[in-house]
């Protein structure tokens, strides 16, 4: 199986679309949260005469297509035993790309290489079987049949009704598109918002006080200062210096100095010491 567990996908929707004169399967499946067209090769490769096998083995040499292939069961009509007569549906897991990526294959195959009685049919894949897919599943539109595109070009109310259909159709998805892209990046500014107030509340909170490392450098700063004092006074001069480090910062032990005031406050000592000693050693 492709899928790395082994599990193929289930489609959430599978249409057949009319393709000229061939009839092409495209799938709606839900890959890791979002919703995807996908399409089985297998009946393309069979629809324009090619080998399964090489095919495959293309796919699973490059790159990028080989990272995309998933397995989905598909549903298909097929011809039953011959005791039984007649057709029967069966579920069958297929190699699926997702339609974004079918060009990627399609033109992958060289027209000038394949036999002449497939080349024109090749080309004409090339060149509008990824329009007429995503038209089945965007626009509702079911046959890619030519006709319908010179019907059309009429002056008829029906012509002109289906164009503004049409046009309302795409401008509606884009606007879908559009609002749920603004959506989304609403909900990502919300949440960036909401995380930068959490930053500046608990920066801006009183009560976040300095880290044990900062209240060691703070208390190894007082003792500096307390030393030199006491070099001048001969008394014991830390209770002093603590005490008018506590009223200056208005707190009542070290170990309280608000966090955002930590700068401030070994600048002050760096002032002190310097002014009784002429120098800072912390």
């Amino acid at each position: 199986m492709v899928e790395a567990d082994g599990v193929a996908l289930e489609p959430l929707e599978q249409r057949q679309v009319l393709f000229y004169d061939d009839e092409v399967t495209a799938v709606l499946v839900e890959v890791g949260g979002r919703r995807e067209v996908f399409v089985p090769l297998r009946p393309l490769v069979d629809n324009l005469g090619l080998a399964w096998s090489g095919q495959y083995e293309r796919l699973r040499r490059d790159p990028v297509l080989s990272s995309e292939i998933r397995s989905v069961r598909v549903t298909r009509t097929e011809a039953a035993r011959s005791d039984q007569g007649g057709t029967v549906e069966v579920s069958r897991e297929m190699v699926c790309l997702p339609l974004d990526y079918l060009n990627g294959w399609l033109f992958g195959i060289n027209a000038a290489r394949v036999k002449d009685e497939i080349r024109e049919r090749l080309i004409r894949y090339q060149r509008d079987c990824y329009r007429v897919l995503h038209e089945a599943f965007v626009e509702g539109r079911l046959s890619a049949d030519p006709e319908f595109a010179d019907l059309l070009t009429s002056d008829s109310p029906a012509a002109q009704a289906y164009r503004i259909a049409a046009a309302m159709m795409r401008l509606a998805r884009q606007q879908l598109v559009l609002e749920t892209q603004v959506e989304s990046q609403g909900r990502q500014l919300a949440d960036h918002e909401r995380r930068l107030e959490e930053v500046e509340a608990t920066l801006g909170d009183p009560g976040r006080h300095i880290t044990p490392d900062q209240a060691s450098q703070i208390s190894q700063a007082v003792k500096a200062v307390a030393m030199a004092l006491s070099k001048k006074s001969g008394r014991n001069e830390y209770g002093g210096v603590y005490g008018e480090f506590y009223r200056r910062f208005g707190i009542t032990s070290y170990k309280l100095l608000p966090a955002r005031r930590f700068e401030e406050a070994m600048g002050f000592l760096a002032e002190w010491h310097q002014s009784l000693e002429g120098t800072v050693p912390f």
